[in-house]
């Protein structure tokens, strides 16, 4: 019987971890070796000990709304994208709220966590700490790790001939906080993901050159939808998950690319990648403008490096290079496994979920936030936490792990051959990863009930946006409050903004409620009846569906 639980970092997942702990009854120990909770939320002026954190000027990617704990909405009062010193407060207070602070040991390094030797029969184990100096070795009945994915920083030099002989600065991302030092100074950044974007624009407000080179290239996208609404809210709804779903893989993506290619021509702004690589989506306003103004130099890969100069493999050669940055992302690293252990773990397609490595004949072990999720982490750690203690307590069943090695075995010998694409590269789809999680739990929505008992709900659930608070409305962890988080979303949403009150001089309208709130959606109904009866193009069908949402946040706030 899993009783007490070591939980490895007091970051975002770690304390989600600790709750969901509680809820279950289980006694949890949380180990932070830094001096304070936060993960790498927490800034500092100086990073050391492999510790990552946030830049000083860092910017939240994904809307408050769409990145809370389910049962703790940000203040009302928030920005809709924060600055870390406000993620931080809202980790302050979620901790204290649930009182999870009095789990957590501060200035704690896990050394170790080994199996002991009756694992096959009681699951235990042997997890060894150290707090100043002194050593402490304690049995868990299970272990949380909660590190993610930032600890060890990617550095490439071997990829890049004549790097040894360069005189200039060589630094990653990992140690950059602010622009202050790079005053009138050339600097190439290596990698365009969000850290590379925003490393890139930053420098270029003080810098004399920015180069910013990329091999794959990105979507740049903005934060602001349409209509000025948060991307994420218009975009990831429950709906429009449905019609995406319906459409064959191929035009999906052309619409994909459509519908991000209306902002701007990426290709004219050396964004765009070659054929056949894989193009990641980097939240970014600002990146267009100081390409557009020339702040910002776009370059294809470097070739390789002289003492001072970059060459790169468009045969163009930059001169006089005081610094390269290397936004080349994180080496996955869980450094008190044992090594065949950290091994296995590496290979996400043997961890059930994402969560559970499937080679321990119990599983009692969880690795929380190593997922790629297109979406807030917050949202899908919490799940994974919730999921992960329900698996311990043995109220949730997983399969057995000769079921599970025999399953993810037979994948990896068809990825290998080609049969099918490798689920582990990219992120997961946000909805379809969060349902999955929620169905074991018995968290998920059943919308066809919600439409019969709560129509004006079940609306919410269906077109509006897919905040976390859907999976708290049913089953094991229900919360009262869900409800009214659900019908406030766009209330929370548009507080930040309404601070100058403007008088409402339109004229009333003559068209019925029910109309203004069900008329997109029977639209779209119509539209899909009539293309199945005299084949009209997709295109219409995809771009109505791509309407209704910004069409109900509007209509929703009158």
């Amino acid at each position: 019987m899993v009783k007490r639980v070591a939980i490895i970092g007091a970051g975002v997942s770690g304390l989600t971890s600790v709750k969901g702990c509680l809820e279950e009854g289980l006694e949890p120990t949380c180990f932070e070796r830094s001096d304070d909770i936060g993960g790498l939320w927490k800034f500092t002026e100086t990073t050391g000990h492999g510790m990552t954190k946030v830049y000083k000027s860092v910017v939240t990617n994904i809307t408050k709304e769409m990145s809370c704990y389910s049962d703790f909405p940000f203040q009302e009062d928030f920005p809709n994208y924060m600055k870390h010193s406000l993620v931080m407060e809202y980790l302050y207070s979620y901790a204290k709220h649930f009182d999870l602070l009095r789990y957590i040991h501060l200035k704690t390094t896990v050394s170790s966590v080994t199996k002991r030797q009756d694992f096959a029969a009681t699951g235990q184990w042997d997890v060894v700490t150290e707090t100043e100096g002194k050593k402490n070795t304690a049995v868990f009945d299970a272990v949380m790790i909660c590190t993610g994915h930032y600890l060890n920083p990617r550095l490439p030099l071997e990829s890049f001939p004549g790097i040894n002989k360069f005189q200039g600065q060589i630094l990653h991302s990992q140690e950059y906080r602010r622009p202050e030092g790079f005053q009138g100074k050339r600097v190439i950044v290596i990698g365009l993901g969000n850290t590379g974007g925003d490393i890139a624009v930053e420098l270029s407000r003080v810098a004399e050159k920015v180069f910013l080179s990329t091999r794959s290239g990105a979507w740049v996208d903005s934060r602001i939808s349409d209509d000025g609404y948060p991307t994420h809210m218009i975009q990831t709804t429950r709906f429009r998950h449905v019609v995406e779903c319906s459409l064959p893989s191929a035009f999906k993506t052309w619409m994909g690319k459509k519908r991000k290619s209306k902002w701007f021509n990426h290709k004219n702004y050396g964004l765009s990648n070659p054929k056949g690589r894989q193009q990641k989506r980097v939240a970014n306003d600002e990146l267009p403008s100081y390409i557009l103004c020339g702040a910002i130099t776009m370059k294809i890969n470097v070739k390789e490096f002289t003492e001072t100069s970059a060459i790169f493999e468009d045969g163009t050669v930059e001169e006089n290079i005081d610094t390269v940055f290397f936004a080349t992302g994180y080496t996955y690293s869980l450094p008190f496994l044992e090594e065949s252990m950290e091994k296995f773990c590496r290979n996400k397609i043997f961890m059930y979920k994402y969560i559970f490595p499937s080679n321990l004949e119990k599983a009692t072990m969880a690795l929380i936030g190593h997922v790629g999720l297109q979406g807030s982490i917050i949202v899908g750690t919490e799940l994974q936490a919730r999921l992960a203690t329900r698996v311990f307590r043995g109220l949730c069943k997983i399969p057995p792990s000769s079921k599970m090695m025999a399953e993810a075995t037979k994948k990896e010998q068809l990825i290998k051959r080609g049969v099918i694409k490798d689920p582990t590269q990219g992120k997961q789809d946000y909805i379809t990863y969060l349902d999955e999680l929620a169905t074991c739990i018995g968290a998920k929505p059943n919308l066809l009930l919600l439409f019969l008992k709560d129509p004006r709900l079940a609306k919410e659930v269906f077109f509006g946006p897919c905040t976390s608070y859907q999976y708290r409305l049913v089953g094991p962890g229900k919360w009262d409050g869900a409800r009214k988080a659900i019908m406030t979303q766009w209330d929370r949403t548009l507080k930040p903004l309404q601070t100058r009150v403007i008088p409402d001089c339109s004229e009333p309208t003559s068209i019925s409620y029910w109309l203004k709130v069900w008329g997109a959606p029977v639209l779209f109904v119509a539209v899909l009846l009539a293309y199945k009866s005299s084949h009209l193009p997709l295109t219409g069908i995809t771009e109505v569906g791509e309407r209704i949402s910004t069409y109900l946040a509007s209509t929703m706030r009158k």
